[in-house]
């Protein structure tokens, strides 16, 4: 027991408690082993991040889905092939006129295309396929890979640039952080579908041509950066608002009398106080930027045919809803599950961070 004549400190309150607690002495925790152990006992957001990875794991292996089960490309057609089933031909695509092309008859789009074929011999369309023939389940995978990539990578190339603006507008103010703000302004100003559409349209027409970067108007990173772009200010104007307020506080102060350069501060000292909230909207701007691409590949300004997405997938099976609804059915399930579980992780994450928080994400 401390006497009367010693200097208490923080060490001589951990020793009190320690004998009065049975010789255990207390151990302070970290705000994120304190957000880990909240955010572990939130089933409910753990399930959606399972959920989420099962979807990218199913993803990522289509390539051995096509060499092991279906054997048919995402991209190939087989508008004359069938299947065989409890001893039956059946052909993938009913009703199709036949044209002769230089004296060859070959089978033209247009027929019935099949629905799930679970029993059927060799493993191929699962699902059913699309009227060009291309097999349901394989597509499925390949466009969830496509939109998944271009989701999750936009989604952090938004982050990062909303984060470096966002540190340079808050803590240099002034003119730098007016240009930065008229910037934010100016693509908030435009309804995100809208610009994306003008601008992937454009895009997807001459491809980008510029800074030494060469790129197809059919390249994914087309997409990408379109995506990326109309997302800044959703990041940027939040995290701007945070540093502003963190700029006056006495740590940044302090570390401004001993000498410390803008980009040290900026990088060490006020960086490390917005992580949870970078994280946070990284997270939920995922589920975003996906629902962004398939708008996008549904209006024929994102993801170019013939490469699958979610977003293609739906568009191609909209005039065959009545007679072959698995074609935009499947990817409809897939879309709403994922966004779904991400959003729900989202929200778990945020309450685990800080349960004060009030955070969101709007646009």
């Amino acid at each position: 027991m401390a006497t009367t004549g010693e200097e208490f400190t923080l060490d001589t309150a951990a020793e009190l408690a320690a004998e009065e607690g049975g010789g255990k002495e207390i151990q302070g925790r970290s705000p994120w082993a304190l957000a880990w152990r909240r955010l572990r006992r939130n089933y409910v957001a753990l399930g959606s991040l399972a959920v989420f990875i099962l979807v990218v794991v199913a993803c990522l292996l289509g390539p051995v889905y096509v060499s092991h089960v279906s054997h048919i490309p995402p991209n190939e057609v087989r508008l004359g092939d069938s299947v065989v089933k409890n001893g039956q031909k059946i052909p993938v695509t009913s009703q199709s006129h036949t044209k002769i092309v230089n004296g060859v008859p070959v089978v033209q789009p247009g027929g019935i295309p099949i629905g799930a074929q679970y029993g059927a011999t060799g493993g191929a369309y699962i699902l059913g396929a699309d009227e060009e023939g291309r097999d349901v389940m394989t597509r499925l995978l390949y466009g969830g890979r496509n939109s998944l990539f271009i989701g999750v990578t936009s989604a952090a190339i938004t982050t990062l640039v909303a984060v470096i603006l966002a540190l340079l507008a808050g803590y240099f103010g002034g003119g730098t952080d007016w240009v930065i703000s008229r910037f934010f302004d100016l693509i908030w100003a435009f309804p995100v579908i809208l610009l994306g559409i003008a601008l992937g349209t454009a895009l997807s027409v001459n491809g980008f041509h510029h800074f030494g970067i060469n790129l197809s108007g059919s390249s994914l990173w087309i997409t990408v950066g379109v995506v990326a772009f109309v997302f800044i200010p959703y990041i940027g104007r939040p995290l701007r608002g945070q540093i502003l307020a963190l700029r006056q506080r006495e740590f940044v102060e302090a570390a401004t009398a001993q000498g410390a350069g803008p980009i040290r501060i900026m990088f060490t000292e006020v960086l490390p106080n917005i992580a949870s909230t970078v994280l946070v909207l990284f997270t939920l701007i995922i589920a975003a930027c996906i629902l962004t691409e398939v708008g996008l590949s549904f209006l024929g300004a994102g993801v170019q045919a013939p490469n699958p997405s979610w977003g293609t997938m739906i568009e191609e099976g909209q005039s065959q809803l009545a007679t072959a609804p698995q074609i935009s059915l499947y990817a409809g399930i897939a879309i709403a599950i994922t966004v779904l579980a991400i959003n729900v992780f989202g929200d778990g994450l945020r309450d685990a961070l800080d349960p004060r928080a009030k955070v969101r994400f709007e646009h």
